[in-house]
C-alpha cells in the first residue's frame, strides 16, 4: 500500500476520487478511526466503498458537477434523513442545489436519491462537502472537494498536486450526535481519517509521503464540527497560496490556525533529510498536546524507516496572521472604502439564552422551518418579514454592496461564520482595530474573535440571487439557532425553476415525518 501511495504521488494519479459526475451513497458502517468502534454516517461512490472522510470529489475549472446522492441510512441511533452542502461553491443559478435543509431544500428520505447539478463556473481551488441536516456531519458525513485549474497562476511553484496531497482535519466523537449534550467535547483529532484518543490504543496514524527535493501543493481542509486547529509540520515551512478557494499572494508561515470550514493551500518543499517528521494539529477543544501521537500524523520521506518520528516541535515564530493574506487578483473590497458606507449595513449581534439553550442573532433564534425559504419564495412570499423563521430572514437587493459587522466575545466564542453563495472581503479581522479596503483577504469562513472589541467586518456584492444562509460552522451552535438567511434578489429568485426532482423532496419528507417519526 505504501508503494502504491508513493507511485501515485510521483505520477499524479487519483486514489479513488469521484466526479465531476457520479453517485455518492450515504449509508451506515462501523468504523474505528481512533481505535474506538462506533457506527457512523459515511459516504462512498458505492455501498461497498464507504469511508471517513468521504471520497475526494474533483473537477476542473469551468466544468459542471452532477452528483446523485443516495440515502441508504438505516441506523436509528443517528439521523436517517440527509442533504449535502457543497461548501464554497456559489451555486449561481442553482440555489436549489446548495443543500441546507429548511433553506433551499427538504431533506432526502431513506430509500430515495436526489441529483445535485451545479457549475464550478469561474471557481477553482479547495472546497469540501458535508451533510447540512441537523448535526449529522459530526457523525461522519464529510469530505474534501478540489477544482483544479490547468492555468493556475501558482502552477510553477509546485510539482505535485493530487488527491494524495489533500489533508483533512477533523474532530471525532465516539457517541452519536443525537445522544450528545449541548456542546460535546471531541474525543480525538483525525488527520486524513486517522488518530488516537487519550487512554486509547496506539491506532495507526496517517502517513503523508513525499520525495526529497520535490515541491508539493498541500490542500488543508478543516472538516471540523467544532475545534479549530493550530497546524504545523516539524522542520518545514508552509508557503500559503490559497484561502477558501481564492488564490492569494504567497505568504510563508511556520504555523497556522484553521477554523471549522476553512481551507488553505500551501506549498511545502521537501528539502530536509530523508526521515520522518511530525505533522501536528493541536485542537481548541478536547485533549490538547501530542503525547503518544495525539493530534498527529507523519510526514515521511520516501526511503525513511517505517517508524514514528523523533522530531521535536520548534517554537512557532512566524504564525499566520489573517491580515497578512491578500488576494492575488482583484484585491479591493467592494464599495466606498469607509466603514459603514456600504449600500446595506447590518450589525450581527449574537447572544445565548441560557433558559432555552438557544443562540439568538439580533434577538431571534433560527428554528429550521418545515417549508424551506426557497419554497416560500417560489410559493409567493415577497417580503422577508413574511418568511419563516420569524426574525431570521433579511432581504438584500441585487447589485448592492453589503457590509456586515460581526462582534466577537459572545458565549462560546470564537465563532467561525460561514456565508453561503458568496466569498467576502474581510475588511477588519479579529484582533485588529483597523480596516483594510485595499487588499483584504477574501474567503467564505471568518473567525469572529474572542472579545467584544473584535468587530470583524466583511463586505460582499449581491450578484447572486437566492436564499443564502449565514451560520456558525460549529455545528452544535448551528442547530441551536446561530444563523440567519439572506434572501437576495427575491423577485429574481421567485422566477427560478428548480427541477421536478426538487419539487418531490418536500412531499416525500412530509410522508416520512407522518409515517416514520
Amino acid at each position: 500500500m505504501l508503494e502504491f501511495a508513493t507511485l501515485a504521488q510521483l505520477v499524479g494519479l487519483a486514489l479513488g476520487a469521484v466526479g465531476p459526475s457520479g453517485t455518492l451513497t450515504i449509508a451506515n458502517a462501523v468504523i474505528a478511526p481512533d481505535g474506538f468502534q462506533r457506527s457512523a454516517v459515511l459516504a462512498g461512490d458505492s455501498p461497498t466503498t464507504l469511508s471517513f472522510p468521504g471520497p475526494v470529489i474533483q473537477g476542473t475549472k469551468g466544468t459542471s458537477f452532477s452528483l446523485n446522492v443516495v440515502d441508504n441510512l438505516a441506523d436509528t441511533t443517528m439521523e436517517r434523513l440527509t442533504s449535502i452542502h457543497w461548501h464554497g461553491f456559489f451555486q449561481s443559478g442553482s440555489a436549489w442545489a446548495d443543500g441546507p435543509t429548511g433553506v433551499t431544500q427538504c431533506p432526502i428520505v431513506p430509500g430515495n436519491s436526489f441529483l445535485y447539478e451545479f457549475s464550478a463556473a469561474e471557481q477553482a481551488g479547495t472546497f469540501w462537502y458535508h451533510s447540512h441536516f441537523s448535526s449529522q456531519y459530526c457523525d461522519g458525513l464529510r469530505g474534501a472537494m478540489v477544482v483544479y485549474d490547468p492555468n493556475d497562476p501558482h502552477l510553477d511553484l509546485y510539482d505535485v498536486d493530487n488527491e494524495a496531497t489533500v489533508i483533512t482535519l477533523a474532530d471525532w466523537y465516539q457517541i452519536p450526535a443525537p445522544s450528545q449534550g449541548v456542546v460535546p467535547t471531541p474525543d480525538s483529532t483525525l488527520i486524513n481519517g486517522k488518530g488516537r484518543f487519550l487512554g486509547g490504543p496506539l491506532s495507526p496514524l496517517a502517513v503523508v509521503m513525499v520525495n526529497q527535493n520535490s515541491r508539493y501543493r498541500f490542500r488543508l481542509v478543516s472538516i471540523s464540527c467544532d475545534s479549530s486547529f493550530v497546524f504545523s509540520i516539524d522542520g518545514h515551512t508552509m508557503n500559503i497560496i490559497e484561502s477558501d478557494g481564492i488564490s492569494t499572494e504567497q505568504l510563508t508561515v511556520d504555523s497556522l490556525e484553521i477554523f471549522a470550514g476553512q481551507r488553505y493551500s500551501f506549498v511545502l518543499e521537501a528539502n530536509q533529510a530523508v526521515d520522518n517528521y511530525w505533522i501536528r494539529a493541536n485542537p481548541s477543544a478536547g485533549t490538547a498536546g501530542f503525547d503518544g501521537g495525539l493530534n498527529s500524523a507523519i510526514l515521511r520521506y520516501v526511503g525513511a524507516a517505517d517508524q514514528d518520528p523523533t522530531t521535536l516541535q520548534q517554537p512557532n515564530n512566524n504564525p499566520l496572521l489573517e491580515t497578512n493574506l491578500h488576494p492575488l487578483t482583484d484585491p479591493a473590497a467592494p464599495g466606498t472604502p469607509e466603514p459603514g458606507s456600504a449600500d446595506v449595513n447590518i450589525n450581527i449581534a449574537v447572544a445565548f439564552d441560557f433558559n432555552t439553550l438557544q443562540f439568538q442573532v439580533n434577538g431571534a433564534p433560527f428554528i429550521e422551518p418545515s417549508v424551506p425559504v426557497l419554497l416560500q419564495i417560489l410559493s409567493g412570499a415577497t417580503a422577508a418579514q413574511d418568511m419563516l423563521p420569524p426574525g431570521s430572514v433579511y432581504e438584500l437587493p441585487l447589485n448592492s454592496v453589503v457590509e456586515l459587522t460581526l462582534p466577537g466575545g459572545s458565549t462560546a466564542s470564537p465563532h467561525p461564520i460561514h456565508l453561503h453563495g458568496h466569498a467576502f472581503s474581510v475588511v477588519r479581522s479579529a484582533g485588529n482595530d483597523s480596516y483594510n479596503f485595499v487588499n483584504p483577504v477574501r474567503r467564505d469562513v471568518v473567525n469572529t474573535g474572542n472579545l467584544a472589541t473584535d468587530l470583524v467586518t466583511i463586505r460582499f456584492r449581491t450578484d447572486n440571487s437566492g436564499p443564502w444562509i449565514m451560520h456558525c460552522h460549529i455545528d452544535w451552535h448551528l442547530i441551536r439557532g446561530l444563523s440567519v438567511v439572506f434572501a437576495e434578489g427575491i423577485p429574481e429568485t421567485a422566477s427560478s425553476d428548480p427541477p421536478m426532482s426538487w419539487d418531490d423532496l418536500c412531499p416525500a419528507f412530509e410522508d416520512f415525518e407522518n409515517t416514520e417519526r
